[in-house]
């Protein structure tokens, strides 16, 4: 069986029929009418509901000598509402306020957690869920200083936020990953991203 290349062979054309509008409150949501190119040659139209609120930006602190990271805990509707627990442990992330990716991870991760990250370092960028949202995650590694944060952090209260902020070891974080304690695919991806840039030795 031939190896499929990674990148379509020929252009990929995507003609937007139809746009109508949904909602309007936090973000965009509507329902597309789109015609794109099949595999096989032909063209094919579907419809397809699309949400929007802007992409966003989210850091993984790490402090190498205790080997230990920083997560949040925190309210999310949407896993209540599909029948799981409502506080999700996270890394600290949020929206781009119309700032570089850096600026926002910095911001989001002294707002939450209170500490500062040093030496951001880029790992990926990931979309949450294609299939319907347009998020699209840019992802980083810092380090931080245990034991100094800037201030007990929290996120903001005029927003709604109450964060709670904790440090555990990096293996026990991993582990919360098959326990079924961590559920956000942004910190399982960053906390194996990190896995694999320890097994190598980066």
């Amino acid at each position: 069986m031939p190896v499929a290349s990674p990148k379509p062979t020929t252009p990929q054309p995507v003609r937007i029929e139809e746009t109508t509008i949904l909602a309007r409150n936090w973000g965009r949501f509507d329902n597309y009418r789109v015609t794109h190119a099949r595999r096989d040659g032909g063209e094919q139209t579907v419809t397809r509901e699309v949400y929007d609120h802007g992409s966003a930006a989210a850091v993984l602190l790490y402090a190498p000598g205790p080997d230990t990271v920083v997560l949040t805990r925190q309210f999310r509707l949407p896993p209540f509402l599909n029948g799981d627990p409502a506080w999700l442990v996270e890394v600290p992330a949020g929206l781009l306020d119309g700032e570089d990716i850096e600026i926002a991870a910095q911001r989001e991760a002294i707002e939450e957690t209170g500490y500062e990250p040093l030496e951001l370092q880029f790992l990926f960028d990931a979309y949450m869920s294609p299939g319907s949202v347009t998020e699209k995650c840019a992802c980083f590694l810092a380090r931080y200083l245990p034991g100094a944060p800037l201030h007990a952090g929290g996120g903001l209260e005029a927003e709604g936020e109450d964060i709670e902020v904790f440090e555990i070891g990096f293996d026990d974080a991993l582990a919360m990953i098959g326990s079924g304690e961590i559920v956000d695919a942004k910190t399982i991806m960053m906390l194996q991203a990190l896995a694999l840039r320890k097994l190598r030795g980066v």
